[in-house]
């Protein structure tokens, strides 16, 4: 049984960035008029930020880790460890997290780690940060979590207009006397095709036909290296696991679903949302959601909507909140938490 219950550990401020470059989805070549409108209406997804291809996710989580650090006033030379969390590395390797340490100006002695996972990367970037602090040893930590979307196909109707780009920081303190983080984790694997850019890794290594753009059907054209979306598969999935882990989740460390403030999920899409709320039977006042102006950005979409839906909440008010995200993988990860007055930054715009 997959949970856990850190000890010792608290969140004490979040940050995200996001490209100046808005793109409509009504204003997309590859959707008519009334294609584009059943899109908004079904994904609640009216525009996206996107940047070009020079910007990677940790050109992002590096703009939303200096504003933190300095909203936060911290001194660099005591942040203690940073994991990175996305499904776009600069390179194969070294890790991004070594480099990250490098253009922040942390210590050599910081302790970095590079996590592969999307959508449900932040819970479990989340579980790994605050064990790493748990114990006392390290007091102060950074989690980075982001991703970018030009990976998917232009000309594939059925997944470009879900996916934006962002970048976020998490910022995590020991404290002797904090309850920290309960969490309930997934994982099914036999599912991993659901979400998946066939080749470029080892299994399937680069090639000359990795590149040949293929019409899959009208308005869906992309080659091997761009995202495979199964989007029923997907929907039967979060439909059935996310009600699920909620629900193990507060059964497991005994938590009244009605003592909970807020309940932030990925945002996958608004129709796959709802209908995850309405089975949970959540009062809409207490599911936030960023996809209108944000849509999917993976690992990010968590702390993006507490940044950009509950900054004055969070900064003014005590709060108990569930977070769940759920994907790719295909995995998923539930975590309960307190917030305390802490410091949210304004959203970061970067250029690119």
């Amino acid at each position: 049984m997959a949970f856990l219950d850190v000890k010792n550990v608290k969140l004490v401020g979040l940050s995200a960035c996001v490209p100046k470059k808005i793109e409509e989805n009504n204003r997309l070549s590859i959707l008519s008029e009334e294609e584009a409108r059943k899109v908004i209406d079904s994904t609640g997804i009216e525009r996206k930020r996107k940047s070009d291809q020079s910007t990677c996710p940790s050109d992002l989580c590096y703009e939303a880790a200096v504003r933190l650090i300095q909203d936060l006033r911290w001194d660099k030379k005591d942040i203690d460890c940073l994991v990175f969390v996305s499904q776009g590395p600069d390179y194969y390797l070294p890790a991004t997290s070594c480099i990250l340490q490098d253009r922040l100006g942390l210590s050599s002695d910081c302790y970095t780690l590079d996590i592969s996972l999307g959508c449900s990367g932040w819970v479990y970037g989340l579980s790994t940060i605050s064990s790493l602090l748990s114990g006392g040893t390290m007091k102060k930590g950074l989690l980075l979590a982001g991703d970018v979307s030009w990976q998917n196909s232009p000309k594939d109707k059925s997944t470009y207009p879900l996916f934006g780009d962002a970048g976020s920081a998490t910022a995590i303190e020991f404290d002797a006397s904090s309850e920290g983080f309960q969490f309930h984790f997934g994982t099914d694997g036999s599912g991993y095709e659901a979400i998946i850019i066939p080749d470029g890794g080892l299994r399937n290594p680069p090639s000359l036909s990795s590149f040949e753009m293929k019409e899959i059907e009208p308005g869906i054209e992309r080659c091997r290296f761009n995202t495979f979306l199964e989007g029923m598969d997907v929907f039967a999935f979060g439909i059935s696991k996310v009600p699920e882990t909620v629900n193990r989740t507060l059964e497991h460390f005994s938590m009244d679903k009605e003592k909970i403030d807020y309940f932030v999920f990925h945002q996958a899409n608004l129709f796959l949302n709802e209908k995850i709320r309405k089975k949970l039977q959540l009062p809409v006042e207490k599911v936030p959601y960023s996809l209108k102006n944000f849509g999917n950005t993976s690992s990010a979409t968590i702390p993006l909507t507490m940044v950009t839906e509950m900054k004055y909440l969070l900064e003014k008010e005590k709060l108990s909140i569930m977070g769940c995200g759920f994907g790719v993988g295909l995995s998923w990860g539930t975590v309960l938490f307190e917030t305390d007055r802490i410091v949210v930054s304004d959203l970061v715009e970067m250029q690119g």
